[in-house]
């Protein structure tokens, strides 16, 4: 295996053990936000769509048969936000002030799923500190998917924020020579 092949294996583990870490905290803690996408944001971010997916889908797995067993039925969320993370890190989207409009675009689509899942398979309930706001919503006369869509799209959208800021502020600070390494491109600028 030739060593620019290693880095990105190795940047996917990472990422992996990011979600990891994050997700255990969010779910020991009971924290309204799940912290398990900082990884595949990043390596999606990095390295684009295609490495995206694999992060989320280890974590996923890993989290599902060890510690959290609802990680397994979100792991397609995992995957949707690697996939549009890696596109939408290439674009103007991620700059600076653009970065809300880009992280809810990177929040939707994984919202809808997301929501889904957890109104269809689990009634609205699961390992998240949210639901409890989605049952205070059902009560209150609100349908349960309209219900986990409401908390979901507020939840999603600040634990992805987090996420994107802290990833943009980590690859802003990377030197342009790294980031170009980890791609396996060439870089010719000053060093």
């Amino acid at each position: 295996m030739k060593r620019t092949e290693v880095l990105p294996i190795c940047l996917v583990a990472l990422g992996a053990v990011l979600n990891y870490i994050g997700g255990t905290i969010a779910l020991v803690l009971r924290l309204p936000v799940y912290l398990d996408t900082i990884g595949t944001i990043m390596v999606g971010g990095l390295l684009g769509p295609i490495y995206g997916i694999f992060p989320g889908l280890i974590s996923g797995i890993i989290s599902g048969i060890s510690t959290d067993i609802y990680a397994l039925y979100f792991t397609p969320v995992q995957i949707i936000t690697g996939i549009m993370s890696g596109i939408l890190f290439q674009t103007v989207y991620m700059k600076k002030w653009m970065l809300p409009l880009g992280t809810l675009a990177i929040t939707i689509p994984g919202t809808i799923v997301s929501s889904s899942i957890a109104a269809f398979l689990f009634g609205g309930i699961t390992s998240s500190g949210s639901s409890v706001i989605v049952q205070l919503l059902h009560k209150f006369g609100f349908h349960m998917t309209v219900s986990v869509f409401i908390v979901q799209i507020f939840t999603d959208y600040l634990d992805r924020l987090l996420a994107v800021v802290l990833v943009w502020a980590v690859l802003a600070a990377m030197p342009v020579d790294l980031k170009a390494h980890l791609k396996g491109e060439e870089y010719s600028g000053p060093l």
